[in-house]
């Protein structure tokens, strides 16, 4: 994967007990359903989109893959 240099990055990640999403070692939108943490993350995403910065969301202990 290309690395973007000015790409903002949204984790979705636990913390204090809950999900919530991580940017710069800032945390928003705590949750204790990771699906509305996630959610939070990509309408942030969006947001940041639109106004021109791109962006990323990951979530943690999530790669993508699944075993067969």
């Amino acid at each position: 994967m290309r690395m973007i240099e000015d790409r903002a990055v949204l984790t979705v990640t636990r913390h204090d007990g809950k999900w919530a999403v991580e940017q710069d070692g800032e945390h928003f939108d705590h949750s204790i359903d990771k699906e509305i943490a996630k959610a939070a993350a990509n309408k942030r995403a969006r947001a940041m989109q639109d106004g021109g910065r791109p962006c990323q969301v990951r979530v943690q202990g999530e790669n993508g893959y699944f075993g067969g």
